[in-house]
């Protein structure tokens, strides 16, 4: 394994954390804006129909994985900026 690779762990793991409060928040703001309650449902909230748990489940996933993939790839920028390599 490249020394690269060993030493933007620690920073991958940070930026993961980063990704997942930032994404969060974005979620409850998307899920405020569309009309919701402030808290989104559950998949066994008995109270909620199919729909929306559905829709609140894809919304979820779709902005989690969009914030972490502009994380990631900001994070291995910068460090191919800072050190000349791409930690990949």
């Amino acid at each position: 394994m490249k020394a690269s690779k060993i030493a933007y762990k620690p920073v991958g793991l940070a930026l993961g954390a980063v990704s997942g409060v930032v994404a969060g928040a974005a979620f409850k703001q998307a899920w405020k804006m569309l009309g919701h309650d402030d808290d989104a449902p559950d998949a066994t909230d008995e109270d909620r129909t199919w729909s929306e748990v559905l829709l609140a489940a894809v919304l979820q996933g779709a902005i989690f994985a969009g914030v972490k993939a502009a994380v990631d790839r900001g994070g291995a920028a910068a460090t191919r900026r800072l050190t000349g390599t791409w930690p990949g």
